[in-house]
């Protein structure tokens, strides 16, 4: 399981601070308009190929944590 600090990362040097994939400049918000917009993670991937699976299942793995925390 990859590290928070590997998952994602805001920094006011890249995208002016906006959250994005750790190692590149795609915006975490980017990949979840893919997932509103009906798309396959597999199509984010083929779109950002910087981003990695273990990058995105990371994250989800992190938001689905975070999510039961808030309501256990």
């Amino acid at each position: 399981m990859l590290a928070l600090s590997e998952i994602l990362n805001s920094s006011p040097d890249v995208m002016g601070g906006t959250p994005v994939f750790a190692g590149t400049r795609v915006p975490i918000q980017t990949f979840l308009d893919y997932l509103k917009a009906g798309e396959s993670i597999y199509d984010f991937l083929e779109g950002f190929p910087t981003v990695t699976q273990e990058q995105v299942i990371g994250l989800l793995e992190e938001a689905e944590k975070r999510l039961i925390n808030m309501v256990a």
